[in-house]
């Protein structure tokens, strides 16, 4: 059992660890959601449509998924974890431990670990432990031991006469390679973007090399068979035993009188011993379970709080102490039922490894819900349907915004919704039988003809004022070269004035030349409003001059009434055809 000093220790560390990590997490997380800079979600580690942190291997589930044909991002890629840990390393078996730091068993082990998921993840660790134990009770049967045998001591006999009592002890070296399967339990959330401490539970199989030595001779190789029998006499009850109360002060004398030099190698099973790299050491293969806890301390680095329990496979082993005999006071020991584990309880620091452009933290940090729940609170790739406003006169402009309503059907009206008026002499084109009045001419009639006849000169004069084709500038949403609605009002009445001056030409200009996809994107919304004035309002299509890829607002077109003589293409080749959109 782990001391509860130990226990109380690392739950200190536990505690003020926790206060940075909650204070971080409260820190990066706002009610606001985005950043300006880079519209990533903030306590969240990676801008889900963001391609750099997808391997190639998974780009063609996220191209789907950005072309809205697939519900699901693909899984990013995350960070590897590495780590060094320390801690009390203890076998469990014939002989107690020694829980002491300065005296007792101590462990240090480094780990890698990879998320395969949010929830499972996979870890190589290597431990290396040094587990040492001091039994209180004197020991006779040590007889059966060949490690005790011919060291000075006379153990029991067969008639169960007590000769010289033994006082076991023993010094084990491990070293143990782990393959943990890793379950963590609380990182899914579903009021908080994310957690800053993570549980964990664990299942693994363990291939440990240990050899161990006993205690048996002094400095001098001579037995402790005197001092032993003092220690003996000294605390010994009626029943020739020692008394549980008095366990600390045993311990304490032997410690008094034991070199620590360990001389003597412990029993072994030869048949699990391994030649070469394993030296003297006994080869076996154990399961590992466990538990642990995560403290987030920053993205690279956390503090993890971890206990192994080593448990046998099959038949096992019952030497990780060099005991496997049950002692009795009064007949021959007998073996044991039972086989020796190991416990490893120990406190690390875990880095996380990775370029932050490219890997996200481990999985095992990250929230799997944030993708719905931020996509909900401020859709960026979400399919929305076109927010649909009441026009009861049905000329494109929303019964809030229509200063004319009841405009008759089919007639074209402006920004506001009231019918064009061309001339501005009061009649609406639709209404005019005049489209073109002088202004010398106003005010007119109730059918929009003016009252002053022409001069006999000027009968057959024609109006050409180029100058009352309005300018107007287009405004497109980002990566479209759809016409929205007010758009199209603004080039109704460019059509109109167009249609009132037949021999004037309008020079239609794109914006954009950063990339290749600017300028194709530029020409793709200039031919779209050529096209759209020459189907939909009957201008022939001569009559425009193409211009695209021009320094401006990358997301808007400019029309122009052109210059006197002003000529230019009516057609352009698009630049870059089979570029994707």
């Amino acid at each position: 059992m782990i001391n509860k000093k130990y226990v109380l220790l690392a739950g200190a560390i536990a505690a003020i660890a926790v206060q940075p990590a909650f204070a971080q997490e409260s820190s990066s997380t706002t009610t606001s959601g985005w950043s300006g800079r880079d519209m990533t979600y903030r306590g969240y580690n990676y801008d889900y449509l963001d391609t750099a942190y997808v391997p190639k291997n998974r780009m063609p589930q996220e191209k789907k998924f950005l072309a809205n044909q697939y519900s699901f991002p693909s899984k990013p890629r995350n960070m590897w974890e590495v780590g060094v840990g320390f801690g009390l390393f203890n076998v469990s078996g014939d002989v107690p431990t020694t829980m002491l730091w300065n005296k007792g068993g101590w462990g240090i082990d480094l780990h890698v670990r990879k998320a395969l998921g949010y929830v499972m993840s996979v870890r190589m660790d290597y431990t290396y432990g040094i587990a040492k134990g001091l039994q209180w009770q004197p020991a006779y049967g040590y007889g059966n031991n060949p490690a005790w045998m011919n060291k000075g001591y006379t153990p029991q006999s067969g008639n169960g006469s007590a000769l010289d009592p033994v006082f076991y002890n023993y010094r084990t070296e491990v070293h143990q390679l782990n393959l943990d399967l890793i379950a963590s339990t609380n990182n899914i959330r579903f009021h908080r973007a994310k957690t800053g401490v993570s549980f964990y539970g664990f299942v693994g199989l363990s291939g440990i090399a240990y050899q161990n030595w006993i205690n048996a001779l002094d400095g001098n190789y001579v037995s402790y068979r005197t001092q032993f029998e003092t220690i003996y006499e000294k605390y010994k009850n009626a029943n020739g035993q020692i008394d549980y109360a008095d366990r600390k002060k045993v311990k304490k004398d032997l410690r008094s009188i034991l070199d620590g030099s360990y001389e003597t190698d412990g029993e072994s099973t030869a048949k699990n011993r391994r030649p070469g790299i394993f030296d003297k050491k006994t080869l076996m293969f154990y399961a590992s379970i466990g538990m642990g806890v995560q403290i987030r301390l920053s993205q690279r680095f956390n503090l993890s709080i971890e206990d192994r329990l080593t448990i046998p496979m099959g038949n096992g082993d019952d030497l990780l102490d060099g005991q496997r005999w049950a002692e009795q006071t009064t007949k021959e020991p007998v073996l044991t039922q039972s086989t020796d584990g190991l416990n490893y309880f120990s406190v690390g620091l875990n880095y996380n490894i990775g370029r932050k452009s490219k890997n996200v933290e481990p999985l095992y940090w990250m929230n799997p819900l944030d993708y719905a729940y931020t996509e909900l609170n401020a859709p960026r790739h979400m399919k929305l349907p076109d927010a649909t406003l009441a026009d009861s006169d049905g000329d494109g402009v929303p019964d809030q915004l229509d200063k004319c309503p009841g405009t008759p059907a089919n007639v074209k009206v402006d920004a506001h919704g009231c019918p064009l008026d061309t001339d501005g002499d009061g009649v609406p084109d639709y209404m005019d039988k005049q489209l073109i009045t002088p202004t010398e001419c106003q005010p007119v009639d109730a059918d929009g003809v003016g009252k002053c006849p022409d001069p006999e000169c000027c009968k057959n004069r024609q109006v050409v004022s180029c100058s009352n084709i309005p300018a107007a500038s287009i405004t497109f949403d980002a990566n479209s070269s759809k016409i929205k609605p007010a758009a199209q009002t603004q080039l109704a009445v460019m059509a109109a004035q167009m249609q009132a001056n037949p021999t004037c030409k309008v020079v239609v200009i794109g914006n954009g030349n950063g990339s290749k996809v600017q300028q194709q994107r530029s020409w793709d919304r200039v031919n779209a409003i050529i096209e759209y004035m020459s189907e939909k309002n009957g201008i022939d299509r001569g009559r425009f001059i193409f211009q695209y890829g021009k320094e401006g607002d990358a997301n808007s077109v400019m029309l122009r009434a052109a210059a006197t003589d002003e000529e230019g293409p009516t057609n352009v080749a698009p630049p870059f055809p089979n570029l994707k959109k």
